[in-house]
């Protein structure tokens, strides 16, 4: 199965693979559980041939129904040349996954009437008026989510990226610096008027977050986004702490492991757009609450309306933090809603078939091209067996 990657963008250290809508092969043939089986199949023994074809140290997947793990399973070590096992509890880095966590956020600050659709930088950013070109007038809140806006991609002008590395003060005064600086440029392209894929806009957006309820991103993701959803594993940053590598650690494309530290990922600047990390368990929480957040009864943080808002792409395939597009394994109108993270040590993917109430999700430690191919293989194997696999002859 033959999930091609149309977008792959770097900002630096951070290269988020945006999978695009390309058609499957033939499904493999299911490998049904045994009879009587409780509980997710344990997949783990289909992942080391392709940890080993690829050169990963670790990955771990999920695959869930209507909000419950139907199959799961992990393989490989935390760190290269350490012996630590990675495990199902294991936390793993998010990337660009974390857009649509982002996006969430936002919608339910509009619901609350915290914020607007329409809300404009400026408005809320009142005292930068003066500085900041025309050109940002018009740019929305909604234009920022669905990279619409024409924040620019590469942040290096005037040395602004490498002033971001250094970290000072706290992270929503680091957003704080990249917009001031950002604002004063002209931006890519007319707000509405074409699409550019840029961690930019969603560290704007956090910021526009910030100020409007006074709080952190982080605390605002931690306390409106992930504990009503139940998920306890969450933060920001490399996962893990010290030497020993009591979580996953990333890897460069050489191979190389990165021990967590501010080196082992982006400066929390751009984190709205990729910074986040937990356990497959509880991404999996999230990833069901988009799956069931467009059904009447079953909506979770925001109404069915809201999520259905944040799927809807603005200009070509792309919506709220989400790539949009059908396959024929995803049921009746092959709707997938799906997206790609990578912070070059990491790379992670989700693929959401709505109509089957059914997502996919992978995650490596390891960043690069053989990650994502990895990570394809992965989830290709895991729709193949779970999501449409194919039908027998006495079947057809």
């Amino acid at each position: 199965m033959n999930f091609r990657r149309a977008l792959c963008v770097s900002c630096l250290t951070l290269a988020p693979a945006l999978l695009a809508v390309a058609q499957p092969d033939t499904p493999a043939p299911a490998a049904h559980a045994a009879s009587g089986q409780t509980g997710p199949v344990d997949v783990s023994e289909t992942l080391p041939p392709i940890l080993e074809q690829f050169d990963i140290p670790a990955a771990s997947a999920l695959v869930i129904r209507a909000g419950v793990p139907v199959a799961q399973g992990v393989a490989g070590v935390r760190a290269r040349g350490k012996d630590a096992p990675a495990t199902m509890d294991d936390r793993w880095h998010l990337g660009s996954c974390t857009k649509s966590m982002t996006a969430t956020l936002c919608a339910i600050l509009v619901e609350e009437g915290t914020l607007a659709w329409d809300t404009k930088v400026l408005d809320l950013f009142p005292e930068l008026r003066d500085i900041a070109d025309a050109s940002w007038q018009t740019v929305t809140l909604e234009r920022l989510l669905t990279q619409t806006a024409g924040a620019p991609r590469d942040l290096h002008k005037n040395g602004l990226w490498g002033r971001l590395w250094k970290r000072e003060g706290t992270p929503p005064e680091q957003r704080l610096q990249l917009l001031r600086e950002v604002l004063t440029w002209k931006t890519d392209h007319e707000s509405g008027s074409a699409f550019l894929y840029s961690n930019t806009n969603f560290a704007i957006a956090g910021a526009m977050a910030e100020r409007a309820t006074g709080k952190p991103w982080e605390d605002l993701m931690q306390a409106r986004v992930f504990a009503p959803l139940g998920i306890t594993t969450a933060g920001f940053g490399a996962p893990g702490s010290g030497d020993t590598p009591d979580q996953p650690w990333g890897h460069a494309g050489d191979g190389t492991a990165q021990p967590p530290g501010p080196n082992a990922d982006n400066p929390p600047a751009i984190g709205p757009g990729g910074t986040a990390h937990m356990s497959l368990a509880d991404w999996g929480r999230y990833i069901a609450a988009h799956l069931a957040g467009e059904s009447e009864g079953r909506a979770l943080l925001i109404k069915p309306e809201t999520y259905k808002r944040l799927h809807a792409p603005a200009l070509g395939n792309y919506a709220s933090g989400w790539a949009v597009g059908k396959r024929p394994w995803a049921g009746p109108t092959g709707r997938v809603l799906t997206h790609s993270g990578s912070n070059t040590m990491w790379f992670c993917v989700a693929w959401l078939a709505p109509d089957k109430d059914m997502a996919v999700m992978v995650a490596c430690n390891k960043g690069g091209d053989n990650a994502a191919k990895a990570a394809d293989a992965i989830a290709a194997s895991m729709v193949g067996t779970f999501i449409a696999p194919a039908r027998s002859k006495s079947e057809e």
